[in-house]
């Protein structure tokens, strides 16, 4: 094998690698909501699991990205450890998909039908559609069709690269004698675990195999201990993904790494009583693409079926491998390895930032009861409220924006982006929470208070909040639209009741009828009601934009006839 072999076999394997991740990075955006609808029906059953597993690899193309989704799931919550077992297993069996297609290229017939089917005859189409797509569709689904048709057509002049390199290999004595040592089944399970590990994909590692077959020095006695090699070596990718991660994700990861074990362990001693009891001409016979990817496929099949009944045996056996401690892990809010599956991530988000406006909420509630009547108790939980909205909002945007760099569709980087600003909002409203329980203390601590008059226009002021705040909370966490149309009118009728209760005071003042410093401790709560009133339909047009986004809203008669309602609702007497 010369420079210029070794040369393209080099930019073979390159454009291999690079298509593969192209066109499973752009399948995974683009199956989007699908792919989280899918993970979402997972339940307890061990056939959703095994079934579910093997759709989303069979989808997204790489069982390591859908293992470590698997731990990231696990550590997060979002998934038990009997759930990840069966969809381990289906992943197993999802990923053989890959090797059937790469097939393609050793077809060899006369026939116009078989022809076709050969990737040198449909990749260029596929190509000239893929980037006809990808440039007309900017920022739409059609760039990530058209991400996907360039990924494989690049996957396959990969593939038929490598394949045109090594052909010659095959008058090779060295080349011959490399894989007569491969013939030792325990050299060729290490092999293939190497290679796999190396390249991180058990897909790409049998397509490399398959190339090397186009040799005719690739025996089945050969290829099959390499292949069960290959899925152990897959594991090298979960294990990596579960440093760090809680006690439940590690042992996910070593369930992947037990079945790949246990399986090949059962299965290549059944080759070598097979080596023994077939005539040795049948295993060393030449290995064809077709007969690699049906071998690959056969033995992820026979793994499963051997350990899938035994799914809660291999629980029990990682549980006992990896025992509870003392103390139990609690699952991080936003796991990182949960950025391999963008979609899933940002509905984690959500879920987030629903928990974080609940809490905001309860808050300013809190508040407006605390200025009625006030306990140390009650400022407390406050305090802790606003400080959790804090630590919310900081992970919260941090993981966004890291989110958001991700490779993802343009919708989800849209609603990303309408998160950053409800939990911006969300935040604020905690802060004004936090003041009302300063001037509340402030009040009591100097023994302050209110007129009568003064304290039922209060009342009505918090209660027109308290219902703005209701609003805004049920158009987000409930995408309640009524709701959030309701939100503009509501918050223009607390603007004209902060002016008149503020002229009100003024007036009192003058009269003497109300402590200069009580004035200045209302001044400041009428300011902290209505900013949290202007947060609330912030929120509401932000909700409102995910369902018309940029579209103007002028007031109509819905706007006019709840502008009426409220004004009546809230009227001072």
């Amino acid at each position: 094998m010369d420079i210029f072999q070794i040369l393209a076999m080099t930019g073979g394997l390159s454009l291999f690698l690079f298509g593969m991740d192209l066109m499973g990075e752009a399948l995974e955006r683009r199956a989007g909501a699908g792919l989280r609808s899918l993970l979402g029906r997972l339940t307890s059953g061990r056939a959703a699991g095994l079934l579910t597993g093997l759709g989303v690899t069979a989808v997204i193309q790489s069982s390591s990205a859908t293992t470590v989704m698997v731990v990231g799931f696990v550590n997060s919550g979002l998934m038990s450890l009997r759930q990840a077992v069966n969809v381990i297993m289906g992943a197993n069996i999802g990923t053989t998909v890959t090797p059937w297609l790469l097939s393609l290229t050793g077809l060899e017939s006369g026939s116009m039908f078989l022809r076709l089917l050969k990737p040198s005859s449909f990749t260029p189409v596929l190509a000239l559609a893929g980037i006809l797509l990808y440039s007309a569709g900017k920022g739409s689904p059609r760039r990530d069709t058209g991400a996907v048709l360039l990924g494989f057509a690049t996957l396959m002049t990969g593939m038929e690269s490598m394949s045109g390199a090594v052909s010659g290999l095959g008058e090779s004595p060295a080349f011959r004698r490399l894989f007569l040592l491969f013939q030792n089944p325990l050299l060729g399970l290490l092999a293939g675990a190497l290679l796999t590990a190396v390249i991180q994909s058990s897909s790409a590692s049998v397509g490399v195999l398959q190339a090397l077959a186009v040799t005719g020095q690739v025996s089945y006695a050969a290829a099959v201990p390499i292949i069960m090699g290959q899925n152990i070596g897959t594991c090298a990718t979960t294990l990596l993904a579960s440093i760090g991660a809680g006690k439940n994700a590690k042992r996910a990861a070593l369930v992947h790494l037990s079945f790949n074990v246990i399986g090949s362990a059962v299965w290549l001693t059944a080759f070598c009583a097979a080596r023994r009891l077939l005539p040795p001409a049948l295993l060393d016979r030449p290995a064809t693409l077709a007969g690699i990817a049906a071998a690959h496929t056969a033995f992820n099949l026979l793994c499963t079926l051997l350990l899938f009944p035994l799914s809660g045996l291999l629980e029990a056996l990682v549980v006992r491998l990896l025992p509870d401690g003392r103390r139990p892990d609690l699952p991080p809010r936003l796991d990182p390895r949960l950025l391999a599956a963008p979609p899933i991530a940002l509905e984690r988000c959500c879920a987030e930032a629903a928990d974080m406006a609940r809490n905001a909420a309860q808050a300013l509630k809190e508040g407006l009861a605390l200025v009625a009547d006030y306990s140390a108790a009650g400022a407390d939980s406050i305090r802790r409220r606003e400080a959790d909205s804090d630590r919310w909002a900081d992970e919260l945007s941090a993981y966004l924006v890291e989110l958001s760099a991700q490779p993802i569709s343009a919708r989800d980087s849209a609603q990303a982006a309408r998160l950053l600003k409800l939990i911006g909002d969300w935040e604020r409203i905690s802060d004004h929470a936090e003041n009302l329980a300063e001037a509340a203390g402030e009040l009591h601590g100097k023994s302050l208070g209110f007129t009568d008059q003064a304290g039922r226009e209060l009342a009505v002021l918090s209660a027109a909040v308290s219902e703005i705040l209701d609003l805004a909370l049920a158009a987000q966490l409930e995408r309640d639209l009524r709701a959030a149309a309701q939100v503009e009118p509501l918050e223009q009728v607390i603007d004209s009741l902060k002016d008149r209760l503020r002229t009100n005071h003024i007036l009192r003042l003058q009269r003497g009828g109300c402590a200069v410093d009580a004035g200045f401790i209302w001044s400041d709560l009428l300011t902290d009601l209505e900013r949290a009133a202007d947060h609330c339909s912030n929120i509401a047009e932000t909700v409102l934009d995910l369902d018309r986004p940029h579209q103007l809203r002028e007031p109509g008669p819905d706007f006019l006839r709840d502008h009426r309602r409220f004004a009546d609702k809230y009227a001072l007497d």
